[in-house]
């Protein structure tokens, strides 16, 4: 079974194999079993149990009506392991954001550390009552770490974006990130976070496509970035540090900003990834996409038609990141203090 079919399996509940144990043989079960119970131990205790201000409020000071952004998720969307809200991928996300809109934006945070995807609905209700022009929803590693089907995960996700596109907001979701860079968790658990973790990235981005949103690869931004520099970890070596947080977002500004309309074309010419052959079936993108940094997937159309024999057309697409503005200069964008 090919990458991109076992995507599309998973992505509508046909395949699960078992809980992905298989991999590692009935005798391993033990084993991995001592060495999560080991790895959360040592992430709960570094873990800081005070999570950082939200820095819900207006950034920038251009003209116009406010764009709303709201962030929905988990620890990755708020941002745990940092002290500041300027640190936090909201806030950057929003500074960076008001800047390339030219007119202000509002954050409204509404992700909850700990989330799994089921619990998007509750967020999600609260996120339509602020009318969002875009939202932002970093979620997926829980769902691994608890091992929930697949399947039932990107039913979640999926049910959430549709309520948010029928809402009016355009929709960009950060996929599962790469959770086998963890320092704490051993092989051979480390190699099947890894591949539990890309499988969901690439069933999630199936899954979002067809529900009207569009996805960035986190994974790899994620990974082998994140297994290079140490630094780019808090001290519970399982979230990411302020830098971290920065590295993210600038790969999932280009796209929010695209998805509404602010993304300058000039930013990507002569980039090789804007090619036609860039167009390919959905499962095949959502399996390529899982393991490249920052790579975007949204729908497109081939020769007027949104589906092939093979499923819905997609675009794969890598920018190049831009700046992101740093916590100082987050914090200045703002009409307030953000913390």
């Amino acid at each position: 079974m090919t990458r991109a079919s076992r995507a599309w399996r998973l992505a509508t509940g046909a395949a699960y194999g078992g809980g992905g144990l298989g991999l590692a043989g009935a005798g391993m079960v033990a084993v991995l079993r001592a060495q999560a119970r080991s790895a959360r131990r040592r992430v709960e205790a570094r873990t800081s149990k005070s999570e950082p201000p939200s820095g819900d409020g207006i950034y920038g000071r251009g003209r116009g009506k406010p764009l709303v952004l709201a962030v929905l998720g988990d620890s990755s969307a708020v941002g745990l392991g940092v002290e500041r809200a300027a640190e936090t991928p909201g806030v950057l996300v929003a500074a960076a954001l008001a800047e390339l809109a030219e007119r202000p934006v509002r954050l409204v945070r509404l992700a909850v550390s700990g989330s799994e995807s089921w619990e998007l609905e509750e967020q999600v209700d609260k996120a339509l009552v602020e009318h969002p022009d875009v939202a932002l929803i970093m979620i997926g590693a829980n769902d691994v770490t608890s091992r929930t089907r697949p399947s039932v995960s990107v039913r979640h996700l999926a049910t959430a974006v549709s309520r948010l596109v029928a809402g009016g907001a355009q929709v960009v979701v950060g996929t599962c990130p790469d959770l086998g860079t963890i320092r704490p968790i051993g092989q051979p658990l480390r190699a099947l976070a890894r591949h539990w973790s890309r499988e969901l990235a690439a069933a999630q981005t199936i899954a979002v496509v067809e529900a009207g949103g569009r996805t960035v690869s986190l994974g790899s931004v994620l990974g082998p970035t994140f297994a290079r520099d140490r630094g780019l970890f808090s001290v519970d070596e399982f979230h990411p540090s302020g830098a971290g947080y920065a590295a993210a977002a600038a790969v999932l500004l280009p796209s929010i900003a695209d998805a509404l309309g602010v993304w300058p074309a000039a930013a990507d010419r002569g980039l090789r990834n804007l090619r036609r052959d860039t167009v390919r079936p959905v499962a095949r993108a959502a399996a390529q996409a899982a393991g490249r940094t920052g790579t975007e997937v949204q729908a497109t159309e081939v020769r007027g038609s949104e589906t092939g024999p093979r499923g819905p057309w997609v675009r794969l697409r890598r920018r190049r990141p831009p700046e992101i503005p740093t916590p100082d200069q987050a914090e200045q964008a703002a009409e307030a203090p953000v913390g």
